[in-house]
């Protein structure tokens, strides 16, 4: 197995900041401790090229964040303070992103310790989302004839708002948003299905909307590689969320994701998205699950 991660995934913010960035670290650690992974499973990504980047964002949005040109108005729309160590973060972590769909398409499953930025827009980032990691790794796909049809299955607790957008005319890529309809953002974008879930939603209701709806679009859509956001923002510990997930029922949601790929031989890449619980264990815990989920079927 392959885990994309490095140590630029963790930088500096100021005291009191709401994005747990000490989870990159912490989820290596507790994969090693836990003995789900071992210390050469680790790699890391290096730096997205930039033709790759251009091929889903716009040079003069790029060209700002490479050069911290960001307006006051863009860096608070992005909700994280721009400076040389967040443009690497984020082209690392895209890197992660593009290497895993890589190993993927060798070995099954390729998985990413961080990912899932998928509020950035081709012009703009928001919401902590600076690069739109599954985008740019998609179009490489796409772009060297890796994939003919990919499936998007973003499980964040957030619509999968830029991705949508970067998509929209794009019918090789189908985008799914499963997500808290009343919640952030505020203005959603079409994907090609969104299923907006009550808010309070517990395992019982998501897990059948899931099992409802995976296998139709696996045999519609006929992808022949998948991108998986694996958000666990979706647990009821999470102060921006809104659903009411157990542990355990997120877990379930992933066994049930990465087993159907597992199933149907589908290369599928996981991103981590998001997860904001009081606690940091609880975050780390339930990112934890999703690579152990998939070593059981993989490993």
């Amino acid at each position: 197995m392959h885990l994309a991660t490095s140590d630029r995934y963790t930088l500096p913010l100021p005291a009191g900041h709401r994005f747990p960035i000490a989870k990159y670290g912490l989820i290596r650690e507790q994969l090693l401790w836990q003995g789900i992974a071992a210390e050469a499973d680790f790699y890391d990504p290096g730096f997205c090229p930039e033709e790759d980047i251009l091929r889903v964002h716009s040079a003069d949005y790029w060209h700002k964040v490479r050069d911290q040109q960001l307006s006051a108005a863009e860096v608070r729309r992005l909700g994280l303070p721009q400076s040389p160590e967040l443009t690497r973060r984020s082209l690392s972590s895209a890197a992660g992103t593009l290497a895993s769909a890589q190993w993927a398409l060798q070995e099954g499953v390729g998985l990413s310790l961080a990912g899932g930025t998928h509020h950035a827009f081709r012009d703009r980032g928001e919401g902590f989302c600076v690069l739109n990691d599954i985008a740019i790794a998609a179009a490489h796909l796409l772009h060297h004839r890796l994939a003919r049809q990919v499936l998007v299955v973003d499980l964040d607790v957030h619509q999968g708002d830029g991705t949508a957008s970067i998509f929209r005319d794009e019918p090789r890529v189908f985008t799914f948003s499963m997500h808290a309809g009343a919640n952030y953002p505020l203005r959603k974008e079409q994907s090609d299905l969104d299923v907006a879930l009550d808010l309070g939603t517990t395992d019982t209701e998501y897990l059948r909307v899931l099992a409802d709806t995976l296998p139709r679009l696996l045999a519609e859509v006929q992808p022949d590689f998948v991108f998986y956001l694996a958000g666990v923002d979706v647990l009821a510990t999470d102060k921006l969320g809104k659903l009411a997930l157990t542990p355990a029922g997120c877990r379930q949601r992933d066994e049930y994701v990465l087993g159907r790929c597992y199933q149907h031989q589908l290369p599928v890449a996981v991103s981590m998205g998001g997860g904001y619980s009081e606690r940091l264990a609880d975050i780390v815990d339930a990112h934890c699950n999703t690579f152990r989920v998939a070593y059981e079927l993989w490993g």
